[in-house]
Formats: structure tokens, sequence, C-alpha cells
């Protein structure tokens, strides 16, 4: 590869933390690290040594992948080298491997911190930092008690170890807490790790507090520097992946959509370490869109593809795995448009989520940002700000509504900076229940108005705003800023035909329009956001099914799709719920006594 060509790739890449690969075909040559990608690989143009010049010369193409922080993409960067072994990563290709906490799978789970998982545990991590995670672990033993001991320590005990005198343990072995109270203990420490701070930081504040109150100032000091450890855990972004299984697999997919083209991101991990990602790009593939309820997310033409990012998704599951071995574990960023690849992955053992929160949403997050990098050539910003007659808008918030038939009524509010999303300063509202979609738009813009002119908003205001919609939709936006005396320029994007609505009419611009795709990229977000909240409190409705005996989250899950709702379940006849895969006769007599 010459000079030249490494400078322009260079000048494609994003600012961005990473990592990126030199190949040669199918070969990985080398595989690095980047807290600037474009700033790191244009270093190449000079290369430091002739080992690496060597490197540069064999190379055909620069592949790439962003990361949400530099210790993702060391954590990427280490398992890439050890699965490709590229022979310019000499001095790096070694067999570290990187701390994990596992819960085990016994009766009694004991939590450890360990590089090689148990069979059948759960395994959180990896981690970087082994230190902190001790302390964490340290603290969640003082508040729950779960057991770190040994199958050999653990069984023929006549009385507690030391540990439960130090309040490290209940002591399940002796019986000082029965066995149902203790697994009630273990699903707290589970909620921990999948994103639920709260689980002990405030048990811990709580402590820290009285001791201070009672003059313990050594004991309030560590619980101090303890609830400092458990807060920053979750957010320095330090665990790369989690995985429900220490020996399964698991693979996080999200897709976008520019013009013609499509692109599904795909990150996959083993033994709960995230190993390799890739990128798939679609030529307007052949899919047919649905006709649900569009509150619900149905899927609707969205652009030249005639097709959403689920619908997208729905055609790559197939495609994909159709010649491959099928994962533990998929984690969606949208639910797919057709309900078939689904049941079909499912009936092969795979469990397919749309994770809302915690870690495994984190993971879908960084799966959208690859599938959405895009060249960064192109100022997509000014020419948008141009085609407005605005300031080239920096900041952009979108907006949408979801809801099922007037119930279960959410907004989303989505927020992009420099073109990318920026997910801390996304918000969400449930809206009052009504099957009017102009008059939920109306008050969820009037809210974010009022909170901004009141100055309840901590965030910055934006420099234009996107409703997802046509003329209704925006007119109930305009309305809403009119009423409150919010001046910031809004504009609508039709799914229908990618029109852009402005308030001086419908705006048909070109299909491969930098400036659209962008628009197109904020829809789809606030729309994909909106979704996501309005199933959540779907299904927190639904869990009148869970109280049934025989019904778990797999049953339920299938119940609520066979029939829609819970109401529906409820009227359903004995012989339509044995359908269900999973009910049997006597669960359905339940469901039909309980219900």
């Amino acid at each position: 590869m010459e000079t030249g060509e490494v400078r322009t790739r260079a000048t494609d890449l994003p600012r961005e933390p990473g990592v990126y690969q030199f190949q040669a075909g199918e070969t990985t040559l080398y595989v690095g690290k980047a807290v600037d990608l474009r700033s790191r690989v244009r270093s190449y143009t000079d290369p430091r040594s002739a080992r690496i010049r060597g490197m540069v010369d064999r190379a055909e193409t620069i592949d790439f992948a962003v990361t949400d922080t530099e210790t993702q993409a060391l954590l990427l960067e280490a398992n890439l080298i050890k699965r490709h072994q590229p022979r310019y990563n000499v001095r790096l290709t070694d067999d570290k491997s990187y701390p994990l906490v596992q819960l085990t799978d016994h009766e009694v789970p004991r939590i450890t911190v360990t590089r090689d998982p148990e069979e059948g545990a759960i395994a959180y991590g990896p981690f970087t930092d082994k230190g902190r995670v001790e302390t964490v672990l340290k603290a969640l033993r003082e508040v729950y008690g779960v057991r770190g001991c040994s199958d050999h320590k653990y069984e023929g005990r006549d009385r507690p170890c030391l540990d439960y005198e130090m309040g490290l343990c209940s002591a399940p072995c002796t019986g000082e807490i029965g066995v149902e109270s203790y697994l009630e203990d273990v699903a707290s420490v589970r909620r921990f790790f999948e994103g639920e701070t709260g689980v002990l930081a405030d048990p811990l504040e709580r402590e820290m507090e009285a001791a201070a109150q009672d003059a313990a100032f050594e004991r309030a000091a560590n619980l101090r520097d303890e609830l400092e450890a458990v807060r920053a855990f979750h957010g320095d972004g330090e665990s790369a992946v989690s995985s429900r299984s220490a020996d399964g697999t698991t693979d996080v997919l999200a897709a976008a959509i520019e013009g013609d083209i499509a692109r599904v991101a795909r990150l996959h991990s083993e033994n709960g370490q995230l190993v390799d990602r890739s990128r798939h790009r679609l030529d307007r593939p052949s899919i047919e869109t649905g006709n649900g309820n569009g509150g619900e997310g149905a899927a609707e033409a969205s652009d030249g593809f005639g097709s959403t990012p689920a619908t997208v998704l729905s055609a790559f599951l197939t495609q994909y795995y159709a010649e491959r071995d099928l994962p533990d574990v998929v984690l969606l960023a949208e639910q797919p448009t057709d309900e078939d690849v689904v049941a079909w992955l499912e009936t092969q053992g795979v469990s397919v989520r749309v994770p809302s929160a915690g870690r495994e949403a984190r993971l879908v997050e960084l799966a959208l940002k690859n599938a959405r990098r895009r060249s960064g050539r192109d100022d997509e910003l000014a020419a948008l700000g141009d085609r407005l007659g605005i300031d080239r808008p920096d900041r952009i918030e979108g907006f949408d509504v979801s809801h099922a038939g007037g119930r279960d009524v959410v907004g989303s509010n989505v927020c992009f900076v420099d073109g990318s999303a920026d997910t801390a300063a996304y918000r969400r509202k449930k809206l009052p229940e009504r099957n009017d979609d102009y008059e939920s738009m109306r008050e969820l813009i009037r809210w974010r108005a009022t909170r901004a002119v009141e100055g309840h908003d901590d965030r910055p205001d934006p420099d234009l705003l996107l409703v997802d919609g046509g003329e209704g939709q925006l007119g109930a936006a305009m309305d809403a800023l009119s009423a409150v005396g919010w001046d910031v320029p809004v504009v609508g994007l039709a799914k229908a035909d990618e029109i852009v609505i402005t308030p001086d009419g419908p705006q048909d611009w070109p299909s491969d329009a930098a400036e659209l795709h962008l628009l197109q990229r904020v829809r789809d977000e606030a729309h994909r956001f909106a979704v996501q909240y309005h199933q959540s409190l779907r299904d927190e409705v639904s869990t009148v099914l869970d109280e049934v005996p025989g019904v778990g989250p797999e049953t339920r899950r299938r119940l609520l799709r066979r029939f829609g709702s819970v109401e529906n379940v409820r009227s359903a006849s004995i012989a339509d719920l044995t359908d269900v895969d999973g009910v049997g006769e006597t669960t359905a007599e339940t469901i039909r006594n309980r219900l």
C-alpha cells in the first residue's frame, strides 16, 4: 500500500477510540488500538521501523471498528491478536486473559474472580483492573453474604467459618440462612453486574452515613472507598462484554441504512470475552415490509431499500446463519419484523433478546455505532445547514412516539452531536394514553421546550429538532414550540417517501445526499429508542403471567407473541393455549383459573 493510499484511507476514519487492522486479502497483518483512529492510522505514512514499513507495503486494505472507550479498544485488540495471530504483532501475542467474575452453577452458588470460569457458571467481564473487581466483590459479599469458599470447605460443616464472623458470608452451609433467601441475595448480585449500580451503592451509602454518625471514622472511610469503586465500576466502560453462560457464545447485531446500502455490524463473544467483530453490506435486499400498528414499531418503507433496520436484520439473520454455527445468544438492536426468523432461531436453542438496559444494552449501542460509521470526508452537517438555511447544526435532537392502539404511549428524545449518537443525552417520557399521534407529539415537544425554557434541562439547546413523521407531526411540534416560546428550528422526516418536511413545505432531496442520510440516522434512532421503551412498559404489564405456576419467561414471551396481550391470553380457549409450545393442558387450565 502506497503512502498516499494510507493518508487517503486515514482521512476517512473517525476521530474516536477503536481498533484498526492492516490486511492483505483475508490475512490480518497487524492489529492496533487507538484513542483517535484517524490520527493513529495517519502516522503510518511515516513508518517508524523497517518492520512496520514492510507491513504497510504488504497491506492491501485497512479495516477498523470503533469502541466506546480506550479500555474496550485494548480488550478487543488483545483478543483479535490472539484469534488472528498477525505476524507483525509478535511482541503482543501472549496468553494473557482478563479476569472475570463468576457465579457458579450450584444449588448455593459461590462468587469468585477467575480467568477460567467453571462449566455452567454465569460470568461477567472481562475486567482490566483486578484490584477494583476485588474491592467490589468484597462490598457485595458484605452486603449480600454470598459465599466465596470452595466446595471442599463448604461441605460437611457443623459451624460457620471465619467469613461468617467477618460479615462476608451469610453461612448457608450451616443453615444460618435458608436457600430461598440466599438465592434472593444472589439475584441482587446478578442485578448489580447487569448494570443496576444502586443495588449495591445505596446500602453502602446508608452504612457509610451511619458509621460517620457513630464517629466510626475509619469504617466510614473504608466504606467511602468501596462506594467510589462501586460507582465507577459501570461508569467507565471497563467491561467489554458480559455473558450469561461462561462457556457460551453471544452475537450482538445492529443494522443501519444509508440510501441503497444497508450495513449490519456484528460483535462476537466467546466464554465471556469479546473476540471478534465484522461488518456486512447488503445491497437492496428483497424484503417485504409488514402492516402492523405503526405505534408498535411496524415495518414501514423508510428509504431506498423500502425497509427499516428491523427488516434488514430479519433478512440478515437467515442469510448469515444458514451456513454458520449458531451462537447461544443473539442480542439485537431491534425486534426483527419477521417472527418466523426469531421462531427458527429459538427452535435451534438460540436465545434472542432486545435488551433495554444494563451491559447488554451498551453492547447493542456499540454495535449500532459500528453499523453507522461512514466516511469522514463529507461535511454532512454543513450540507444539512445549507439545505435548511440555518447554521451548521452540530447538535440535533430527534423525537418519536410509540404506542399500541393508544396504550402504553411513550416518547423518545435522542441526541446526535457532530453526526454521532450521544446516548448520555437521551431522554424518554411516558405520555398520556391516547390514540392520537399528533397530540402525543405536541405533548412530547411541549415537555422538552418547557424544560429548556425554565432551565430544568441540563443539556445544551439543540441546533435542530427532527420529528419522526410528516406535516401533521411537524405542525404539532411547531404549535408546542410557539406556545412555550422556544425558538429552535424544526423539521420532519416522513418514512413513506423519505421527504423532508420543513415549515416552508416538503423538500425532496436526492436519495444519495449525505445530509438526508444523517436525518435518517437520527430518525431511525429516535424510532428505535421509542419502540424499546414502549416494549419495556408493555412487558411490565404482562408480568402477571409470571405468577402462574408453570409459566416462565420463555413461555410468557411465546404466549404474548401468539395472543398479543394478557387480555387475549385470558380469553383464549384451552385448545388455543395448548397450541403454544411449552403449554400443556395442566398449565393451560392453571392460566385460565389464575387470570
